[in-house]
């Protein structure tokens, strides 16, 4: 029931009320990035979603407006080309506010398996693909188990874990410990890995 249909009404209710509520920050963010660098607004790349439909994601931008090899390898902390204000969207994962719109859209879920470029593709099993069978998540239990510090085969398991074990009460064990990973930071809860109630 949750999995075919509440899962989407709590994304709708979830990402509706956060905009509302946070619409003054995020207009101060808004004219933070203007001031700060030159550039869009917004940094949009195409990501592979649910039963592998392509969609363009959002993000406020956080790098310097000048053209870059997107890679599959994370950027941390204040590497370069990122700006001023961007180093804190991004140690806050404020940057990843606008893909409430996609959530909005409907490309998007509050919880489930991260996005992936299109290139990701080529190097996955046909197991790991199954992450498409659903839309992918703002977070998702890999980014409450580790993220940054597991490959990408660790994370497609945490992905498929997640799949298995669908219902409200796992997504909202994830919320809660995305937001204690923004605000304490992510090496606070390594090794100490979110229990899902299995379905």
């Amino acid at each position: 029931m949750y999995r075919n249909g509440f899962k989407r009404i709590f994304d709708l209710l979830v990402a509706i009320t956060v905009l509302l509520v946070l619409s003054v920050p995020l207009l101060l963010i808004v004219l933070l990035l203007l001031l700060d660098s030159e550039g869009p607004l917004f940094f949009k790349q195409v990501r592979v979603g649910k039963n592998l439909n392509v969609f363009n994601i959002y993000k406020f931008r956080t790098m310097t407006n000048q053209k870059r090899v997107v890679g599959t390898v994370p950027i941390i902390g204040k590497a370069e080309g990122v700006t001023r204000v961007g180093y804190y969207l991004r140690r806050y994962k404020i940057d990843e506010l606008p893909q409430l719109i996609n959530v909005l859209t409907g490309d998007m879920s509050l919880v489930g398996p991260r996005p992936s470029i299109p290139e990701q593709l080529e190097k996955m099993t046909n197991s790991e693909k199954t992450r498409y069978s659903v839309r992918p998540g703002l977070t998702g239990l890999a980014q409450v188990n580790g993220n940054i510090y597991l490959n990408w085969q660790e994370r497609y398991i945490y992905d498929l874990q997640y799949i298995r074990n669908i219902n409200f009460g796992n997504d909202i064990r994830i919320i809660f410990r995305t937001i204690f990973i923004v605000l304490l930071g992510e090496k606070k809860f390594l090794n100490k890995p979110v229990a899902l109630k299995e379905n």
